[in-house]
């Protein structure tokens, strides 16, 4: 990194937040949070998702939503908003609404880098989940995306059922939750958090690489859940829409993966 990389403290997690040029990807930068990089945005094609967890959650989402509709889509947990600026492109005219409870955050990544003109996007600075019943009370979304988790050191609050149900009810009836888990194995975090999404959600299923469900890698899951059940040919495309290699688990493969 040279002397002019941009950067930030964040009072809150007490650590500096530095963008530096990719220089493998022209065009791209990365938002890192102290020494480990946390999001990666291509500003020359926003479409682009270049990190394999968040383009599991596009691609899920391409399936299970048509493009010809605009979506109204909360971020909870802004990184640098690499999805909404995705989603901009893949489903023009949506608006989003961007949580994160570090304001230096929102303002550095608003600053530094730029969203696309079309990106109609509210930024609010609050908790979590506190933010379900204040600043967004009576509000419905068609996608809320979850992007806080780091296995169990993930604040307690958000973490727990009562969360979810929270969650469940800010999503119009066909709505989808998507929620990033980060895990080490052999993954009880991870199953805590199945077992919370399906008490609140009547379809819940999990997705990631093949090696992820031996349990016995650290890595990245995304937990999909939907008030309305979603068809096996659906999950099955869901898998096939990668990246790859890719495996998604609903059903009785998850109570299989779930057992403690």
């Amino acid at each position: 990194m040279s002397n002019k990389t941009p950067k930030r403290w964040l009072g809150f997690v007490q650590e500096h937040a530095t963008i530096y040029d990719d220089d493998l990807i022209p065009g791209s930068k990365i938002l890192a949070i102290g020494d480990a990089p946390q999001s990666h945005v291509n500003l020359a094609h926003p479409e682009e998702v270049f990190y394999e967890y968040l383009a599991r959650i596009a691609n899920h989402l391409q399936v299970l939503r048509s493009p010809d509709k605009p979506l109204r889509m909360l971020h909870l947990g802004a990184g640098a908003l690499t999805l909404a600026r995705w989603a901009s492109i893949a489903y023009p005219s949506s608006s989003h609404v961007a949580v994160d409870i570090e304001r230096e955050l929102l303002d550095f990544v608003l600053t530094q880098l730029p969203l696309p003109a079309n990106c109609k996007l509210t930024p609010l600075v609050a908790d979590a989940r506190s933010v379900l019943a204040e600043e967004l009370a009576g509000e419905k979304f068609d996608v809320i995306v979850l992007d806080i988790f780091s296995g169990p050191e993930a604040p307690e609050h958000l973490t727990v059922p009562e969360y979810y149900t929270e969650l469940r009810e800010s999503l119009a009836s066909d709505g989808l939750l998507f929620v990033n888990v980060g895990d080490d194995p052999p993954l009880r975090f991870t199953k805590s958090q199945v077992a919370a999404a399906r008490s609140a959600f009547n379809f819940v299923m999990l997705s990631s690489t093949p090696e992820m469900f031996t349990q016995r890698y650290p890595g990245n899951l995304i937990l999909t859940a939907s008030r309305q059940e979603i068809s096996e040919d659906l999950v099955q495309r869901c898998q096939d829409a990668g990246p790859y290699p890719a495996e998604v688990r609903s059903g009785l493969d998850l109570d299989r993966f779930s057992k403690p």
